[in-house]
């Protein structure tokens, strides 16, 4: 499945959420993220999320994309992380 998730975590988790997430999926601007999982990649990043967030101070919405089909990127200005495999 593809995958775009945002992140709004206080200032002390900010890194360790940053590590975690480049783990998984590439990332591609301060606080986004997308790349593609499988469903047991997914859930296990999901977990681990879970572990370092406080979920009553930081936000974390996560798209999933079963296909590409009739999805479109374009980036306008500088690109953050140029990387060739994404969304």
């Amino acid at each position: 499945m593809n995958i775009i998730l945002v992140y709004d975590v206080g200032e002390k988790r900010v890194q360790k959420v940053h590590k975690l997430l480049k783990r998984y999926l590439n990332w591609v601007q301060n606080s986004v993220f997308e790349g593609e999982l499988t469903n047991g990649q997914f859930e296990v990043m999901k977990a681990d999320i879970i572990k370092r967030i406080k979920a009553d101070e930081d936000s974390m919405i996560i798209y999933t994309l079963g296909s590409l089909k009739y999805a479109g990127r374009e980036i306008i200005g500088v690109e953050k992380n140029i990387t060739d495999n994404l969304i």
